[in-house]
């Protein structure tokens, strides 16, 4: 099953399990997610649903390609990582 990983930096502000799952899209995966916490959801999806500007997501590696419909797709045992985006000089 593919794994569904949090930043440990969402932890100072919400419960962030790690997610085992059977989706085959980022948006089924992060929607299996937050169907249980969706105040982790609110950290990671503006109110259309899409990726919040300070939230990256690396699928195997790759950055999402796809930030409103979040339809990349998963395999089985993919690694899904959503992290904060850092920025600073």
């Amino acid at each position: 099953m593919a794994s569904l990983n949090f930043t440990p930096q969402l932890k100072r502000f919400v419960e962030v399990p790690e997610v085992q799952t059977q989706a085959t899209t980022l948006r089924a995966a992060l929607d299996q997610a937050f169907s249980g916490n969706p105040r982790l959801g609110a950290y990671v999806l503006d109110e259309q649903g899409h990726l919040r500007p300070n939230v990256v997501v690396f699928i195997d590696g790759r950055r999402c390609l796809d930030r409103v419909r979040l339809d990349d797709a998963l395999l089985p045992d993919s690694q899904v990582y959503v992290m904060q985006a850092l920025s600073g000089g």
